[in-house]
């Protein structure tokens, strides 16, 4: 018994249960990112929390924005404001339109099927089975880069604290597109996690006028930083405050 509790506590002390934890990370290349298994499960979606979704299947999310390192790897080029930030900064000053063309570039390299997370994915992967204020705490100090102390800019990424489940800066660094379009009530959208199609104006019924965009940025205040805030934008526009993260169906 002596035995078997030194044999634990060497293995604790050697990292190997931290290699267990990340056993369903994973990379599929050199250039790509790494990333997180989300179990299935439901949750409450929406601040006033009467939306539910249920996931029947894990699916696979970006532990980090997508870099500017990773970009360029894939597209060419750095579009960055702040490339001076350096490679492990996420890219920015990219639209929705672009990262569209981001994944099609980096799935015909890697045979694997990339895709923008949608905004239910989003925010119960930000939640990690958790009820916070922001997606890893309630201290916006340890889980977010905002207008409190990011210096006007943004940060590399996975150097503030990650939530449950290992995902980093998912309150505040920069804004992050997902797959859906905007729609103002929550309430009647899909519950199986799936994103939202169609604008809130049926006249326009073939066109998504606003994409959402979650997580808040390094410029704004702690409450557009939190876990269930929202906003959404023209899916052409480009600001120095927005990039995104990749998701992956298992």
């Amino acid at each position: 018994m002596l035995r078997a509790l030194a044999l634990l506590a060497w293995l604790g002390a050697m990292g190997v249960w931290g290699v267990a934890q990340a056993a369903g990370n994973s990379r599929d290349c050199a250039e790509c990112p790494e990333m997180v298994t989300v179990p299935a499960g439901s949750f409450m979606m929406g601040g006033a929390g009467n939306h539910k979704v249920t996931f029947v299947r894990p699916f696979a999310l970006s532990a980090t924005l997508v870099t500017q390192a990773q970009w360029k790897a894939v597209m060419g080029k750095n579009p960055s404001e702040f490339a001076d930030c350096g490679s492990s900064c996420p890219v920015e000053n990219v639209s929705w339109d672009d990262a569209q063309i981001f994944i099609l570039k980096l799935n015909a390299m890697t045979g694997k099927h990339y895709r923008l997370p949608t905004e239910a994915e989003w925010e119960y992967a930000c939640h990690a089975g958790t009820v916070t204020t922001y997606c890893g705490g309630n201290n916006p100090e340890d889980v977010a880069w905002y207008e409190g102390n990011s210096g006007n800019r943004p940060h590399r990424v996975g150097t503030k604290k990650p939530n449950a489940w290992g995902l980093y800066d998912m309150s505040g660094n920069l804004w992050e597109w997902v797959e859906d379009c905007y729609h103002e009530n929550l309430a009647n959208g899909p519950v199986n996690g799936a994103a939202w199609g169609q604008g809130t104006y049926p006249q326009f019924t073939d066109t998504c006028l606003s994409r959402v965009l979650r997580g808040g940025s390094w410029h704004n205040a702690p409450q557009d930083v939190a876990a269930t805030r929202r906003s959404a934008d023209d899916p052409s526009v480009r600001v120095h405050s927005i990039g995104f993260r990749l998701a992956r169906s298992l």
